[in-house]
């Protein structure tokens, strides 16, 4: 079978530091947490584990230690609840985070009712939403019902969505005749580029793969949008979970993966693809 991988895919700079801060943490301190998975991908949290990181799901299961941010970024709560604890502190927060933490800050000080476009179940909204005083989160057209009156609104949104959903979702704001609103782009430029490369290739093949954590958003987000193009797309998180019938009579397959997706798994995934007899 011959198999294309797209040209932009794999782990992201704020994945890589995450992942660097947290190995280099475990060589110099005992007692390291991570408040949440480090990032979307089962796979590296366990290696991680293994190492000596312990995930919990709030500061106050923390006695004593170091505590990791992981890439998604932490509440401003949380980091009161670190400081008051005095818990040594690792920020791994993934730089495009802590921009969107301060703007929405930014707007919350300057008058604006703060509009995150984006899931409110996500760690990386989560943690934005204390950052201002006055804040809706807006997946879809459902959640509009939130925005009433006519003020001041600032619309930011979640790094990993799609430029067509932010504008879309902007749009369909526009139309409820708010007085003013100030509209900043905080969408990630990787995200957007690996969107792009895995559009473009599911275009071009029989069947088409998207490997990453199910619990991903970004790797979530790339195969909801190959879907829209190749209804044969598949979200995998590596090899041992394809069900081989479905590669019977193809002839080209395509592969990409999140930004939390480690290359040893896309490696294997494409070098058993390409190796195996669809015939």
């Amino acid at each position: 079978m011959e198999v294309i991988l797209a040209e932009k895919c794999g782990f992201c700079l704020g994945v890589k530091n995450a992942i660097m801060l947290a190995k280099q943490t475990l060589a110099q301190k005992p007692n390291v947490y991570s408040l949440g998975s480090i990032i979307h991908n089962q796979q590296v949290v366990e290696e991680l584990a293994r190492a000596g990181l312990k995930t919990v799901d709030s500061v106050d299961d923390i006695a004593s230690g170091t505590v990791l941010i992981r890439s998604h970024g932490a509440t401003r709560q949380q980091l009161k609840r670190i400081k008051e604890k005095r818990l040594d502190l690792i920020d791994a927060t993934c730089v495009l985070v802590k921009r969107l933490q301060k703007i929405s800050h930014m707007l919350n000080e300057d008058g604006y009712k703060v509009v995150i476009i984006g899931d409110e179940t996500h760690p990386e909204v989560q943690a934005i939403v204390g950052y201002a005083d006055n804040v809706a989160v807006i997946g879809t057209e459902a959640d509009l019902h939130k925005l009433t009156g006519h003020g001041k609104l600032g619309v930011i949104c979640q790094t990993t969505q799609s430029p067509d959903h932010f504008g879309r979702m902007v749009g369909e704001i526009i139309k409820k005749g708010f007085t003013e609103l100030k509209i900043i782009n905080t969408l990630c430029r990787e995200a957007i580029k690996r969107q792009q490369s895995a559009i473009k290739l599911c275009k071009q093949v029989d069947i088409m793969f998207v490997l990453g954590g199910l619990n991903s958003a970004n790797t979530k987000k790339l195969a909801e949008l190959c879907k829209k193009y190749n209804n044969m797309t598949f979200h995998l998180q590596n090899w041992d979970e394809l069900d081989k019938s479905i590669l019977c009579g193809k002839e080209t397959a395509g592969v990409t993966a999140g930004a939390s997706t480690p290359h040893r798994v896309i490696d294997e995934f494409v070098e058993k693809l390409a190796a195996y007899d669809t015939d």
